[in-house]
């Protein structure tokens, strides 16, 4: 699957085999959910649900958590978020530097498919920096996601809009510009379309970003904050109340999801008329804006539109000549006056909307899923991304860029240092940030990646001083996520070098440190060093133990063992995120003995009326049941729905133990008739069955007397045990404990079948007795034709199924033997030649005595 998180809405897309892409519906079968979260009590809500809550009560409700991910608590984007959000209480941790939610109302604290889905691509904004990163692929690991990839949501964009437009694709570059402008931030990307030659695949489509332009706060909601703000002086200037609205946060939830719904409509029309019932003590609010008013309220945001454009080109070193067209993006560039900036900026004749611009990234994405996941094969298209933010090492004030700003990832860089026989240490920082604004600085936080502490080198030196020393070799692998990681140092002697984690100036952005070792991959090709970094490169080299694996990655303070970081304050969110969910299920049992528990009194009380039930229940059953469930009812509606689940289940079971003998002696009735009907029809076919064997002359019998005596013996008890029982269960009240019961009638009937089933059996694979050839030439035809019919009606035991009618004649086993009239006329009908009953006869007469076992089964 793919998810497109954005800062207002997550979008979520699933590949399947057999079915192409798709958006996933949301359980209120919306295409996209919003990215809220509400923690109340024992409750966990998300998405709509979390919404519902945000106008009753935002203090349990968060939500456009993406600008503060990953960030310090001193970064301005967290005092912007603070002030957009007065309800919240933000508090630094100590141990980590980043800002938590001071949660004090309550204790600290899978849409369905027939498997669960773990693989994912998930989407970012393209200006995320390496800590932003970490947070997103830290937070999925929490919740259980194997990443696939990060990529890019501009990258996303762009790979939708080709997949799509392949075939015009050729070998001419082709220059698009995306505006993106979303709920919280604006990106402008221009990318290169155009097909090229591989040596592994062949000729196919390429895209490469060549300029990327950004404003992390410039949006949609931006605009609605500025509504809601109007909003609140307008019902202030009304004086309805003596009370300031912009001090209740219930009203000011309530006026922001109306400037949200108020923004949407003036973007198809010129004025339109806000309503709120109940905006505040009991006050309703109702005020007409116009779009005139709105475009003045967001004036200086509509100046800072073509910024973005302007920095992309600047980034790709193209004017907009070079451009072929600009391709809109996202919710908030369908508000008109953003159109109409926009457009004048790039000088073209119009700005092209072919393009989904609320799922290009999700559907790009999953593509992208889609081709990394081995379980499908999509046709290859290329994608170079391109590194926002440049990447140098520094080490005794000798700086070499890594990655430079938009170098193509993924990347692989080898960096030599020679002049070091000792240990060392060296730094990865950020490069030059002079294209960012003084604003833009201060949200990216420190400049200082990792430091990273080299030991072991002088020992691995003096082991191996007779020969020449070619240096230490740090390998670095810019990954297909964007995430920069140390992969391994070593020398070239094959001797182990291990980096360890050393002291930042910044703790908060330890979680930059170059962290798990990954094997190489072929898109590491792609980027090749350059001359000065790879001279050495085709060297013999050892990976080594690199001290910079999962617990340099989840603690940025030290190097831990395994066995204290189990222990560490990184591993809280897992108990925590399990508490939580231990809570849903909670949640879930009691809703599921609730919703039981309403449903057993209801359906038990109309029952009460119904003549079946009635029929097997005295007076004072009636009236001990019915008044348990009167009280049971009264209970419900004071205290049932805040009971727990173990008082709701302690209700259930004893309503259902005080109803258990009535609803029994209704079942047994309900199943009397079936049941019984099938028994008789077991007895009639064993006693036809038997009656047939015993014709059949001794010089031919198959079966033994001890056999036949054996069915002989079951068929007149189970026809015993029938008979008495009726009769017995007739005598008694339908309100007492009926003795004839559904179990005891199903066990006779098995009982008797098996038993003929082990006679047919035995019938199905007995070979025939071989005929004697002397034979008394003078025996009549009669006789002839008596042993004649007798040994067709054994040698086709197979060929004639006995009817399971259950309407034939009842036949009682047989006491004494028949006579010879008898016997003869039961052969003659027995004759093959002479059966063409089809199944609607009702005649019994018309059997063999070698029948399939299936016949009995019913």
């Amino acid at each position: 699957m793919s998810v497109d998180l954005g800062s207002e809405w997550m979008k979520i897309a699933l590949v399947k085999p057999g079915v192409p892409m798709e958006i996933v519906l949301n359980k209120e079968s919306r295409r996209k959910t919003p990215v809220a979260v509400c923690l109340k009590e024992n409750e966990r809500l998300f998405g709509d649900s979390a919404l519902g809550v945000a106008v009753k009560n935002p203090k349990v409700v968060y939500r456009f958590l993406q600008s503060i991910l990953g960030k310090t608590a001193d970064n301005p984007q967290v005092a912007q978020y603070q002030k957009h959000f007065p309800e919240h209480q933000l508090q630094r941790d100590e141990k980590r530097g980043t800002v938590f939610f001071k949660f004090s109302d309550c204790s600290t604290l899978q849409r369905n498919f027939w498997q669960p889905i773990k693989d994912a691509v998930i989407t970012v904004p393209a200006y995320f920096n390496q800590a932003e990163r970490r947070a997103v692929l830290q937070a999925a690991h929490i919740a259980g996601l194997k990443v696939l990839q990060l990529i890019n949501d501009n990258t996303a964009v762009a790979l939708n809009y080709g997949v799509f437009r392949r075939k015009d694709i050729n070998s001419t570059a082709q220059n698009i510009l995306f505006y993106d402008m979303g709920s919280g931030s604006t990106t402008a990307t221009i990318v290169t379309y155009q097909t090229v030659k591989t040596k592994e695949s062949g000729t196919h489509p390429q895209l490469q970003i060549r300029g990327v332009g950004f404003d992390r706060t410039l949006g949609g909601f931006e605009m609605e904050l500025r509504l809601r703000d109007h909003l609140a002086k307008l019902f202030n200037e009304q004086k309805k109340s003596k009370k300031d609205v912009r001090e209740n946060l219930r009203a000011m939830a309530k006026l922001l999801k109306e400037a949200q719904r108020l923004k949407t409509v003036l973007s198809a029309n010129a004025e339109h008329m806000a309503q709120i019932e109940g905006l505040m003590d009991d006050i309703d609010f109702k005020a007409k804006v116009t779009r005139s008013e709105f475009e003045a309220l967001c004036e200086d945001l509509f100046d800072r539109v073509p910024g973005p454009v302007k920095e992309a080109l600047a980034a790709a070193e193209m004017s907009m000549d070079e451009i072929e067209q600009v391709i809109l993006v996202g919710g908030s560039t369908r508000v008109p006056k953003v159109q109409d900036v926009l457009l004048k900026a790039v000088g073209k004749e119009e700005l092209s909307k072919n393009i989904n611009a609320d799922e290009a990234a999700t559907m790009g994405a999953v593509y992208q899923a889609a081709a990394l996941s081995k379980a499908f094969k999509v046709k290859p298209f290329l994608v170079r991304d391109a590194a926002v933010f440049p990447i140098q090492k520094f080490s005794d004030h000798n700086k070499r860029i890594l990655f430079q700003r938009m170098a193509p990832y993924p990347q692989r860089k080898v960096i030599t240092f020679n002049r070091y026989m000792d240990d060392f240490v060296f730094y990865i920082n950020y490069g030059d940030l002079s294209f960012l604004n003084e604003q833009d600085l201060k949200v990216f936080g420190s400049q200082n990646l990792t430091m990273v502490k080299l030991s072991g080198v002088g020992s691995s030196f003096k082991k191996h001083s007779d020969a020449e020393s070619k240096g230490i070799k740090a390998h670095f692998n810019m990954d297909e996520s964007g995430v920069l990681i140390l992969d391994r140092v070593s020398n070239l002697d094959e001797e182990e070098v291990i980096p360890e984690a050393g002291k930042d100036q910044d703790q908060s952005e330890k979680q930059e440190e170059s962290a798990q070792e990954k094997p190489e991959t072929e898109e590491g090709k792609e980027g090749e060093p350059q001359a000065e970094e790879q001279k050495d490169n085709k060297e013999d080299e050892a990976e080594t133990q690199n001290e910079l694996t999962e617990s340099g990655k989840w603690d940025r303070h030290s190097i831990e063992s395994e066995e204290s970081l189990k222990n560490s304050h990184v591993f809280l969110p897992h108990i925590r995120l399990q508490d939580l969910t231990d809570r849903d299920l909670e949640k879930q049992e009691r809703e599921k003995t609730l919703n039981s528990l309403e449903a057993f009194i209801f359906e038990t009380q109309d029952k009460m009326y119904q003549d079946e039930y009635l029929a097997v229940v005295t007076e004072e059953e009636k009236e001990q049941i019915t008044g348990k469930l009167s009280e049971a009812s009264n209970w419900m509606d004071e205290e049932g729905y805040t009971a727990g689940t173990k008082e709701l289940k302690e209700k259930l079971s004893e309503l259902k133990k005080l109803c258990k003998a009535m609803f029994f002696r209704v079942e047994e009735r309900k199943k009397w008739p079936d049941r019984l009907a099938a028994l008789d029809s077991m007895l009639n076919h064993s006693s036809i069955f038997l009656k047939s064997v015993r014709l059949i002359p001794e010089g031919d019998q198959i079966f033994t007397e001890v056999e036949l005596k054996t069915l002989e013996r079951v068929i007149n008890e189970t026809m015993t045990w029938k008979n008495e029982t009726i009769a017995e269960q007739e005598k008694l009240f339908p309100t007492e404990k009926p003795v004839l019961l559904s179990k005891d009638i199903e066990a006779k009937r098995s009982f008797l079948d098996r038993e003929v089933n082990y006679l047919l059996n035995k019938a199905k694979f007995a070979k025939p007795k071989p005929k004697d050839k002397a034979k008394d030439k003078n025996t009549t035809s009669t006789e002839n034709s008596k042993a004649n019919s007798t040994a067709n009606s054994t040698e086709d035991a197979e060929k004639v199924i006995p009817p399971k009618s259950d309407d034939a004649e009842e036949v009682k086993p047989a006491e004494e033997p028949p006579t010879a009239d008898e016997k003869e006329e039961t052969i003659l009908e027995l004759n093959p030649a002479e059966n063409t009953d089809t199944g609607n006869s009702q005649s019994t007469t018309h059997l063999d005595i070698s029948v399939d076992a299936k016949s009995f089964q019913n």
